[in-house]
C-alpha cells in the first residue's frame, strides 16, 4: 500500500517538473512535457527490464513478449490488471515509454501510443518495428 502511494506521489511531482521546467507554455510545453515523460517511463522500462532473470526474459514469440508485458510487468509495476486502470494523458505518456522501453530491452524496437476512448478504459497499441 505505501508503495503505491508512494509511486502515485513521485509521478506527481515529476509531472509538475516535467511541465513546470522552463519548456515554453501552450501546446509546444505541453509536447515537451509529454516528450520527456515518455522518455523518463522509457529509461524506467530499461532498467526494470534489466533487472529481470534473463530466463525469464526468453521468448519464442512476439505475441509471449506482449503477454508478458500485459501480465507480469504490468502487474508488478501498477499492481492492477490491465484491463482495470484509471489514468491521465500524462501518465500515458510514461507509461507508453515504460512499455517502449521494456521492449527496447528485449531487443524489440516498437513504437507504443494509447488512446482514452471513455474513462476508465485506456487501449495501448505497440507496433513491432520489423528489421
Amino acid at each position: 500500500m505505501a508503495d503505491e502511494t508512494l509511486f502515485q506521489l513521485l509521478h506527481t511531482e515529476v509531472v509538475a517538473a516535467a511541465y513546470g521546467g522552463g519548456r515554453g507554455s501552450g501546446d509546444e510545453g505541453q509536447r515537451t512535457g509529454l516528450t520527456v515523460l515518455e522518455g523518463m517511463g522509457f529509461r524506467v522500462g530499461q532498467g526494470l527490464a534489466e533487472r529481470l532473470p534473463r530466463g525469464a526474459l526468453v521468448f519464442r514469440e512476439e505475441l509471449d513478449t506482449i503477454k508478458f508485458l500485459c501480465r507480469d510487468l504490468w502487474g508488478a509495476v501498477f499492481r492492477k490488471q490491465t484491463d482495470n486502470l484509471r489514468t491521465n494523458h500524462q501518465f500515458l505518456a510514461f507509461t507508453c515509454g515504460l512499455l517502449r522501453g521494456t521492449l527496447s530491452a528485449l531487443g524489440i524496437e516498437s513504437s507504443v501510443t494509447a488512446s482514452v476512448a471513455s474513462l476508465p478504459v485506456c487501449k495501448f497499441q505497440v507496433v513491432i518495428q520489423k528489421a
